[in-house]
């Protein structure tokens, strides 16, 4: 069996990318969208590898029975000595240690058990990413009632734009629940420039007459409301932004629970 384990830990590998990359958008909870077709190609290489292995054994296995076949038709018998190093001989050609089978157990999880995506966690450990950008002025927001917009770019308008676009607005975004010191909760919300080894936090505290209790941590929820000032532009005074919600309503996690700039 052992001549067989490369090629079972190749499909179980190759089965688990395709899984979660061609059979659903699982894939979206560690990378970009557009990488998408790069995990396709490597499951269907990865299985491609473990059928070619399997046969490989196969033909093995095939070549060793006729090779014993014919030893035993052979006359004389061997020393002590030599059944001993053929003994040897033949326990290495069938495969390395069986600990090497410890391998299938992260393929096996990733096949059955997908891995969430990052949620508050990851937030709580994640510093504000503030210094890269400075104050100045923002494009016009659409025209509309109610406008639907993500975390990170409230956050954004909110802490460096002087020309105060977010003002008067009713504004709408999607997140989910992280929880502060006294009753506070934001609306959080991790964003993937490659992969969730590079995700950083943008989050907004939830204000309102109107919320009844908060969420529960790492649940989804859709907020509606207005921009309220808080601090100076551009300093931690102005972090994390506040929004007055009028309307918080829980939702599905998103199929890309990451957000857009």
């Amino acid at each position: 069996m052992r001549r067989y384990g490369s090629a079972v830990l190749l499909l179980l590998m190759g089965g688990a990318v395709l899984r979660i990359s061609l059979f659903s958008e699982l894939y979206l909870r560690y990378v970009q969208p557009a990488l998408r077709p790069y995990l396709v190609v490597s499951g269907a290489l990865l299985i491609l590898l473990g059928l070619a292995a399997a046969v490989r054994g196969m033909r093995q296995r095939e070549h060793e029975e006729e090779g014993e076949e014919e030893g035993e038709e052979a006359e004389g018998e061997e020393t002590e000595g030599e059944e001993h190093a053929h003994d040897h001989s033949h326990a290495h050609s069938h495969g390395g240690p069986r600990i090497a089978w410890l391998l299938t157990l992260p393929a096996l999880a990733l096949l059955l058990f997908p891995p969430p995506a990052l949620g508050s966690y990851s937030a709580s450990r994640e510093e504000a990413q503030r210094a890269a950008q400075g104050v100045g002025t923002f494009p016009a927001l659409p025209a509309g009632k109610v406008l639907d917009i993500s975390v990170a770019q409230y956050s954004s308008r909110a802490i460096y734009d002087t020309g105060h676009s977010l003002k008067g607005r009713t504004l709408r975004m999607t997140g989910f629940v992280t929880h502060g010191s006294g009753g506070t909760w934001y609306l959080t919300r991790l964003l993937v420039t490659c992969c969730a080894a590079d995700a950083t936090i943008s989050k907004v505290e939830i204000r309102g007459d109107e919320v009844d209790g908060a969420p529960q941590t790492d649940s989804w929820v859709t907020v509606t409301g207005t921009w309220v000032p808080k601090g100076k532009l551009g300093t931690d005074g102005a972090w994390p932004p506040i929004l007055k919600a009028t309307v918080v309503k829980q939702v599905k996690e998103p199929a890309d629970p990451y957000d857009k700039r």
